[in-house]
């Protein structure tokens, strides 16, 4: 994996654990999971919290939007309850075939 998505997942990681006393973890999907850099996609990401809602949106774009800045990259971040995960199929379905799970301290572990 790319340094900087490890930095991404780090940062993004350490920002919601300090933030939201409910941040469950994050998966990484899509075109970063192949290892290499690819410099017009972005890193897509799944964060879970046991509440998702506006407020807890426009405290997390503000983290986004300065770790997008500080590392240069673009991130793709879906903010979801377990709930609304599962149900929205398309991301799910694709996440849990080919997705990276990160624990709350940016560890990666096995998703089942």
């Amino acid at each position: 994996m790319p340094s900087q998505v490890n930095e991404v997942i780090k940062l993004l990681s350490n920002a919601f654990r300090r933030t939201f006393e409910d941040y469950k973890g994050l998966y990484l999907f899509g075109a970063y999971l192949d290892g290499k850099e690819h410099e017009d996609e972005d890193i897509e990401i799944v964060a879970l919290f046991e509440i998702e809602d506006k407020s807890k949106r426009e405290q997390i774009w503000p983290i986004v939007g300065k770790i997008e800045t500080q590392l240069g990259v673009c991130i793709d971040l879906y903010p979801y309850t377990q709930k609304q995960f599962e149900e929205d199929k398309d991301i799910y379905d694709e996440v849990m075939e080919e997705g990276l799970f990160f624990n709350p301290l940016g560890i990666m572990e096995d998703k089942n």
